[in-house]
């Protein structure tokens, strides 16, 4: 049995999921968003996030961690403060000496609907048949738990193929 952290950065609000994998079966464990103050400056912002996470981190003690990659936006202005934001995401689970494991939009949605061209809705609809009693507050949370699901995926093929497991 393996637990597993999901992130969705953000810097207004980052998406978070835990759940528990142990072969093929997934259990929902908790989700959440961590929301920042906007009229505080970015530095104060990023804190928020860091302070979060190093609670979440130590609330359900995860083994490992996933974050999804973010969408360069056209505005350079929020690209940076986002990609900010994302570091801060990448770098709590790192600080706590968990393996962070990166995934684009595209594979997530990929492993969580099958298609990598699903919208939020049938990725919000999909993690609610696969994790049972996940209560996804927000779109965030949502994508936060399709990181997790797509990483224990991921993962479970790895371990498979470490083992020497060739399919039929």
């Amino acid at each position: 049995m393996v637990r597993l952290l999901g992130l969705d950065p953000g810097l207004q609000h980052t998406g978070w999921g835990v759940v528990e994998s142990s072969g093929s079966r997934l259990r929902h464990l908790g989700d959440g968003v961590i929301s920042t103050t906007a009229d505080l400056s970015l530095a104060e912002r990023l804190c928020q996030i860091h302070r979060a996470l190093n609670t979440l981190l130590d609330l359900w003690k995860p083994d490992e961690a996933a974050v999804e990659h973010t969408y360069v936006n056209k505005n350079p202005g929020a690209a940076l403060k986002l990609g900010q934001a994302r570091g801060v995401v990448l770098l709590a689970p790192a600080l706590a000496g968990l393996p962070v494991a990166e995934y684009q939009a595209m594979e997530v949605k990929r492993a969580v609907v099958g298609t990598g061209h699903a919208d939020k809705v049938q990725v919000a609809e999909m993690v609610r048949r696969l994790l049972p009693g996940a209560t996804l507050k927000r779109a965030d949370a949502s994508d936060a738990l399709a990181v997790a699901i797509c990483h224990a995926h991921h993962r479970n093929t790895r371990v498979a193929l470490a083992k020497g497991y060739v399919p039929a």
